[in-house]
């Protein structure tokens, strides 16, 4: 509690002080280090002072040059309510909201607020091709064979050499790979799960994931969450007698992007273990964290193989190579025999290129660029959101991550603003489609992984006129 409540009270004094012009837009702030020695804290709690900071996009990390005060015209806009689903279990899913929606993909008439993946334009597209080629020459018969059931071996080694920057210490042997993220989490869930049994999820979710556990006959414990840190421990734990299993995205969850503190992902995972709970983990967007350091994952705490890590370079690096993994603890036996059943093999040459480029350096490079992208993205799209969108508009504050959740005002209904805004050949993601509850209509989703100009600005502020409209 007293260590709580010194990261909560420097935070509030450093965050007070930039609020009311003490601390300057550009200023420079104390290092991690002089902020521990000032305030007799560990590293680690400063580091948590400055990441809460940037959660709230008061200060923003410059590489080699240390924390800078950022500039604050959009902080007027308040962050979003945390949500209050009903603790009762549901399957009832907006069909034809999401397949109206995804059924958009791909179309180059539309500006893409709402598919949540990084436009080619911002990967490293040139360099992947060599890889490819180069992969076609090193594997035997040009990539055409079977690979081994647990997966490519290079991509596997430099998975478990990734995990190290979060405490993984995972061992080639501890990772198998899949065809993306999607087809991880669906060799957990069928190995975990039958018709009838029952996953907490956070609320709002992923549409897919939910999709998923739908599809599989499972019911639907939505479980609250903050904006900034996440699930809420407390909710999770009144639910437990009725779970048979949780999934959790709390790196950088979409749509609203939190990082769940260390102290919380240790608690879940203590939690579960204690209810033999299995917990899979999607860390598809641990990589891109707008912060100083890689978070840790639930994984990092893991002591009993209890938790099943799944991540992919789906979001980071190219969505339609379907290049993904498990790191399935105590479960791998099954998650093999299912991989054996479903798919049998990845397509070898992807994965091998994938491998690769991980191993000589070059996704580390390109993650850099892309990270720093990302967050101005997000600060244009505040910015664009502060000027143009509804009075009463609040937004989250990403710390990581490829999404900025949006709540309007009750009245605006975003299913209606998606429609009108089709015809002006601008699609959004509704917040209805995060949910199987009857939450989230005035709230939307949009995609901060677009080459920021002057026309998508423009596109920003039409959209703020339709929801003014409907206002």
């Amino acid at each position: 509690m007293k260590k709580d409540f010194l990261y909560n009270e420097i935070a509030g004094n450093i965050a007070d002080k930039i609020k009311t012009g003490v601390l300057k837009t550009g200023e420079r702030l104390p290092s991690v280090r002089m902020l521990s020695k000032e305030h007799g804290i560990s590293v680690n709690t400063a580091k948590r002072v400055f990441l809460e900071l940037e959660a709230q996009s008061l200060v923003q990390s410059k590489p080699q040059s240390g924390y800078f005060v950022s500039p604050l015209n959009y902080l007027k806009l308040p962050l979003p309510e945390a949500s209050k689903p009903l603790p009762v279990a549901n399957n009832t899913e907006p069909k034809e909201l999401i397949s109206g929606v995804y059924s958009t993909m791909g179309r180059s008439d539309l500006t893409l607020f709402s598919i949540g993946v990084p436009s080619g334009n911002l990967l490293p597209l040139a360099k992947l091709k060599k890889e490819i080629v180069l992969a076609t020459r090193e594997l035997k018969e040009g990539g055409t064979e079977y690979e081994p059931l647990q997966g490519n071996v290079k991509l596997r080694r430099m998975v478990s050499v990734r995990s190290l920057a979060w405490e993984g210490h995972l061992k080639e042997c501890d990772v198998v790979t899949t065809n993306g993220c999607m087809n991880a989490l669906a060799l957990c869930l069928m190995a975990l799960t039958k018709p009838g049994d029952t996953i907490a999820l956070e609320s709002p979710c992923y549409p897919g994931i939910l999709q998923l556990a739908v599809s599989l006959g499972l019911k639907v414990l939505e479980v609250a969450t903050h904006p900034v840190s996440g699930i809420d421990i407390d909710a999770l734990k009144k639910l437990l007698p009725k779970i048979n299993v949780c999934l959790l995205v709390p790196n950088f969850n979409t749509p609203l992007g939190y990082c769940t503190p260390d102290e919380s992902k240790k608690e879940i995972v203590s939690l579960l273990a204690k209810y033999n709970i299995p917990l899979i983990e999607d860390d598809t967007y641990g990589d891109i964290h707008f912060g100083a350091e890689r978070p840790k994952c639930c994984k990092s705490f893991d002591m009993d193989g209890n938790v099943l890590w799944c991540g992919s370079v789906s979001k980071t690096l190219a969505p339609g190579y379907r290049v993904g993994w498990i790191a399935p603890g105590k479960y791998k036996d099954q998650i093999l025999k299912l991989k054996l059943i479903h798919s049998l093999s990845a397509t070898a040459l992807i994965h091998e290129a994938v491998g690769n480029f991980l191993m000589t350096g070059r996704y580390e490079n390109h993650l850099r660029h892309f990270r720093k992208t990302l967050q101005e993205n997000y600060q244009h799209y505040a910015l664009a959101i502060a000027e143009h969108f509804p009075h009463r508009t609040k937004i989250s504050r990403p710390q990581g991550g490829l999404a900025l959740w949006v709540e309007f005002p009750k009245e605006i209904d975003t299913t209606e603003l998606y429609n009108y805004a089709l015809k002006k050949h601008i699609s959004i993601a509704p917040g209805r489609m995060f949910t199987l509850q009857n939450q989230f209509h005035n709230c939307m989703r949009l995609c901060i992984g677009l080459p920021w100009t002057d026309d998508l600005g423009l596109k920003l502020k039409e959209l703020g006129n339709l929801a003014k409209m409907l206002g």
